[in-house]
C-alpha cells in the first residue's frame, strides 16, 4: 500500500511544481500578450502566427522524435537499466542532429518558396516575414536539439527543475517585450530575433544541469543498430500521428489565411493562446502523471496503469472545464479587458477552440499509453489517418463557399472519432475495458459539465457590470464543479478523501 501512496505524493507534488510555474507564466501571458498584439499591431501579429505555423509543418518530426526520446527513457528508468539508458540518450542525441541539419535545409527552400508565393500577406511586410522564417527555423532546430535534455527532467519526474526553468524563460519573454517597446527597429524583425535568443540561452542550461545532475546525459557516439532501428521505427509512425495533428492545426491556419487573409489568423492566434492559458492547468497534470503512466506500463502493473489511465482523464477534464466555463461564457468581455483590441472572429474562435480542447483533453492518458507500448503502427494508421481529413474536407468546404467557422466544426467531429478509435485500440494494446472507461469517465464528467455550465449561465444573467460578472461567473464555476464533481465525478472512496481532507482542513482553519 506504500507504494502507491508514495507514487501519488510524488505525482501531487511535481503537479504543485508545475502550477507554481504555471501562475507566473499565465500572469506574465496574459500581460505580455496584450502588449505584443498592441505593439506589432493586428496584422503583424497575425503575420507572425501564420508563419509560425508553417515552420510548425516541419516541426512535425520533432513531436515525433521528442515523443519516442521521452518514452525510451522513461521505459528504461522504470526497468532501472542505466546501461540502456546511457545509449537511448547519446542515440536520441544523434538523430536530433541529424534532423535538425537536414530540416533546416528543406525548411529554408520550401518555406521560403510558401511564403514568397503562396501565403496571403502585404508586399511591404514579406521581408519582416522571411526573418521571422528563419528565426524561427534556428529556433526550432535549437529545440530539436534539446528534447532529450528536456525529456530527461521530465522522464526523472524533477518537476521542480522544469518549472524553474520555465519561469526563467516566461521572465526573458517579459524582458522581450519591454525591449520590443522601446526598440527604434522593425518591431516584429526585432521580436524574432530576441525570441531565438531566449531559445538558445535555455538550450544552454538545459543542457548543463542534465550534464551535471544525470549520469546517462553525457553524449558518447554510438550506434547500435538494433536500438537505433527501434528508436526510428517508434519515430517514424510517432511522425505519421504528428503530421495529422498540425496539419489539423497548422494546415488549417495556412487554409484560413488563403481564404480569409491575415487578419483571421489573428483571431485565430489569440483563441489559440487563450487555449494554451487555459491548457496550462491540465498539462501541469499530464506532465507529471505521465511518467508514472509509462512506469506502470513497464513493471506489468496493469490495474495501476488502468486507474491512473482513468482517473488522469476525468480530473484533468475537471480541471480544464472549471477554467473554461467563465472564458466561454465571458469571452467578450474578457477579451477586451485582456487585450483592449478585439479582432474579428475572435469570440466565435474562443468559443469552438475551447470546445475542440475540451474533447480532445479526455484522450490524453490514452494517448500515453498507447506511446507506452511501443507497438504504435495500427494505432497510427487509424487515429493519425482520420486527422487526415481535416484538411482536405475543410479545403472541400471553403472552396464552395462555407463560413470560417467550417474548420472547427470538422475538427471536434474528428476528434470525437479519435476518442473512440482509440478505446477500441487501446482495448486491444492493453487490455482496457471500453466499459471502465465509459463509466470511470465519461458517464461521470458529462452531467458535471451540464449542470455547470447551466448554473453559471443562470449567474450571470443577473449581473449587468461586466467585471464583476467575469469574476462572479469565474467564482460559481469553480464552486460548482467541486460540487458537482462530488456528486456526480466521485466514486465513494473519494468522497471519503475528499470529506477527510476538507475536515482536516477547517480543523487547521480554526486553530
Amino acid at each position: 500500500m506504500a507504494e502507491p501512496i508514495s507514487d501519488n505524493k510524488r505525482i501531487a507534488k511535481n503537479t504543485m511544481y508545475l502550477y507554481f510555474r504555471m501562475l507566473i507564466t499565465m500572469v506574465v501571458g496574459l500581460f505580455t500578450s496584450r502588449v505584443i498584439l498592441n505593439t506589432l499591431g493586428v496584422e503583424d501579429y497575425g503575420i507572425n502566427n501564420v508563419v509560425g505555423g508553417v515552420v510548425a509543418m516541419f516541426s512535425l518530426i520533432s513531436a515525433s522524435i521528442s515523443a519516442s526520446i521521452s518514452r525510451f527513457l522513461t521505459f528504461e528508468l522504470g526497468r532501472g537499466d542505466i546501461e540502456q539508458l546511457k545509449k537511448v540518450f547519446s542515440t536520441s542525441v544523434t538523430i536530433q542532429f541529424i534532423l535538425a541539419a537536414i530540416i533546416i535545409i528543406v525548411a529554408e527552400i520550401v518555406g521560403i518558396w510558401f511564403i514568397n508565393n503562396e501565403l496571403v500577406i502585404s508586399p511591404d511586410r514579406l521581408v519582416a516575414a522571411r526573418w521571422v522564417f528563419h528565426c524561427s527555423i534556428i529556433s526550432f532546430a535549437v529545440g530539436l536539439i534539446s528534447s532529450p535534455y528536456n525529456a530527461s527532467i521530465v522522464s526523472h519526474e524533477r518537476m521542480n527543475v522544469f518549472a524553474y526553468m520555465s519561469i526563467l524563460d516566461t521572465i526573458l519573454k517579459l524582458v522581450i517585450v519591454y525591449m520590443l517597446y522601446i526598440s527604434p527597429y522593425d518591431k516584429l524583425k526585432t521580436f524574432a530575433v530576441l525570441g531565438l535568443a531566449v531559445t538558445i540561452l535555455m538550450r544552454i542550461l538545459y543542457g548543463w544541469y542534465c550534464k551535471r545532475n544525470f549520469e546517462e546525459c553525457t553524449y558518447h557516439f554510438t550506434f547500435d543498430k538494433k536500438l537505433f532501428k527501434s528508436m526510428f521505427g517508434f519515430a517514424g509512425w510517432s511522425f505519421f500521428g504528428s503530421g495529422s495533428y498540425i496539419l489539423m492545426t497548422s494546415g488549417v491556419n495556412i487554409l484560413i489565411n488563403l481564404y480569409f487573409g491575415v487578419i483571421a489568423n489573428t483571431a485565430r492566434g489569440i483563441a489559440e493562446s487563450v487555449n494554451g492559458i487555459i491548457s496550462q492547468f491540465v498539462s501541469n497534470f499530464t506532465t507529471a502523471l505521465n511518467p508514472s503512466i509509462i512506469k506502470s506500463y513497464a513493471q506489468n502493473d496493469f490495474p495501476k496503469l488502468y486507474s491512473l489511465i482513468t482517473n488522469g482523464a476525468k480530473y484533468s477534464y475537471l480541471m480544464m472545464l472549471c477554467i473554461a466555463v467563465p472564458f466561454f461564457l465571458e469571452a467578450e468581455p474578457i477579451l477586451k479587458l485582456w487585450l483592449n483590441i478585439v479582432p474579428k472572429y475572435t469570440v466565435t474562435f474562443v468559443h469552438l477552440t475551447l470546445t475542440m480542447f475540451l474533447i480532445h483533453n479526455i484522450s490524453n492518458t490514452l494517448i500515453t499509453a498507447m506511446l507506452a507500448t511501443g507497438k504504435i503502427r495500427n494505432y497510427q494508421i487509424i487515429v493519425g489517418g482520420t486527422g487526415f481529413l481535416v484538411l482536405p474536407i475543410t479545403y472541400i468546404l471553403y472552396h464552395f463557399g462555407c463560413n470560417i467557422e467550417s474548420a472547427y466544426y470538422v475538427t471536434i467531429s474528428i476528434y470525437i472519432i479519435q476518442l473512440i478509435y482509440r478505446l477500441f485500440l487501446l482495448r486491444n494494446m492493453i487490455g482496457l475495458p471500453i466499459s471502465l472507461f465509459l463509466n470511470k469517465v465519461i458517464l461521470r464528467i458529462t452531467p458535471v459539465t451540464f449542470f455547470v455550465f447551466l448554473i453559471c449561465h443562470y449567474g450571470s444573467t443577473f449581473i449587468v457590470n461586466p467585471i464583476i460578472r467575469v469574476i462572479s461567473v469565474g467564482t460559481i464555476s469553480i464552486f460548482s464543479t467541486i460540487l458537482f464533481s462530488f456528486i456526480f465525478a466521485l466514486n465513494k472512496h473519494e468522497r471519503s478523501v475528499f470529506k477527510d481532507k476538507l475536515y482536516s482542513y477547517i480543523i487547521k482553519f480554526k486553530k
